[in-house]
């Protein structure tokens, strides 16, 4: 594969999978992603890449050891950045064990395959802020205490202490970041901001009438997830491992995100949202903040998009992939009366 830096990423074919393979690209590594044969078939938010010959996709699964080691012993990557989990939490309660396997148990697959075959690699854990759950403080920060309230949260919690346990046992270039929640528009649309921004959409464009929620009030700090891929990047550019929140700093509610995105397209959200218990949580997570003055100190690192301006590209995205080119052009210039026009 030349001389080029090599990084292992697991996901690929999830949100922050696909958006750090861009950057890493980008920077002239050689990418090898890893994904279930399952996985593969869902792959859109990867297919730009297939042409890249710097790209390389390779079935594979963290909770079968035999398929990552072999993985690590074949490419014996620079950087390996675990991305997989059944990231779901709402799911989590429906797929507890499976949930459990994948977050849980595969970060540990992944490290002893890192410790039997390429000791060097550098490993990135993706953890996450829903392992401070019921927060002990605000802002969460590093040293905060961890209270887990979901299979998701506890299954990340685990994942989070082996990482950090190989790190100081074996001395494995073993980093956490514990991200915050962090968006796009290759998020999935069963995550409550994509819910939302594709709801707004589709009621703007007569394709739907109502959107149903659970819990309103619940706040979280919202971010890009490209800005969060690139703090993962910087992590392992350190000469030494440790563990970092990644987080805005702000906080908004379920409603922010909702005046945001309605407001984007001219709608009053509270004329077509509707709640619906289902769609609650078994155990809520009320408000979830981060302090990450440590990553923006030692990294260097400091977010790029505002929650304004994730929520709109999120809007924009979703109006222009759900406008169909037999819509009449009174009808989309109805759509877009007092909304500055994006290109479709």
């Amino acid at each position: 594969m030349g001389q080029n830096k090599i990084a292992l990423i697991s996901g690929i074919t999830g949100q922050d999978g696909s958006y750090l393979a861009d950057i890493l690209l980008e920077k002239g590594y050689n990418v090898v992603g890893i994904a279930r044969r399952v996985s593969a078939d869902r792959g859109w938010r990867i297919e730009h890449l297939r042409a890249n010959s710097n790209f390389i996709l390779e079935a594979g699964d963290i909770t079968d050891s035999g398929s990552i080691t072999r993985l690590v012993k074949k490419y014996k990557p620079d950087e390996f950045y675990n991305l997989a989990a059944q990231s779901f939490v709402r799911a989590s309660w429906d797929e507890p064990y499976h949930t459990s396997l994948v977050t849980g148990l595969g970060v540990l697959v992944c490290l002893e395959a890192i410790r039997n075959e390429s000791p060097s690699t550098k490993f990135y854990q993706a953890s996450s802020s829903e392992m401070f759950g019921r927060v002990q403080e605000t802002p969460q920060k590093e040293t905060t205490r961890f209270y887990p309230r979901s299979p998701y949260g506890c299954a990340k919690v685990f994942g989070f202490e082996i990482t950090r346990n190989y790190r100081e046992s074996y001395g494995i270039h073993a980093s956490n970041g514990i991200l915050f929640n962090h968006e796009g528009p290759r998020r999935g649309l069963e995550f409550v901001t994509r819910k939302i921004t594709d709801g707004a959409a589709r009621i703007k464009l007569g394709l739907a009438d109502t959107l149903a929620l659970g819990n309103l009030e619940s706040k979280r700090d919202w971010g890009h997830a490209k800005d969060y891929m690139e703090a993962a990047y910087l992590m392992l550019q350190q000469d030494e491992p440790d563990d970092y929140v990644v987080a805005t700093g702000e906080a908004h509610s379920i409603r922010d995100l909702l005046d945001a995105s309605f407001g984007r397209l001219g709608l009053n959200w509270q004329e077509y949202v509707t709640q619906n218990p289902e769609f609650m949580r078994p155990a809520e997570v009320d408000i979830l903040l981060g302090d990450s003055s440590k990553a923006r100190r030692v990294l260097g690192w400091e977010p790029k998009y505002s929650f304004k301006d994730l929520i709109e590209e999120m809007v924009e995205h979703d109006f222009a992939r759900l406008w169909r080119p037999s819509t009449d052009c009174k009808t989309l210039e109805r759509a877009w009366q007092d909304v500055s026009v994006i290109e479709v």
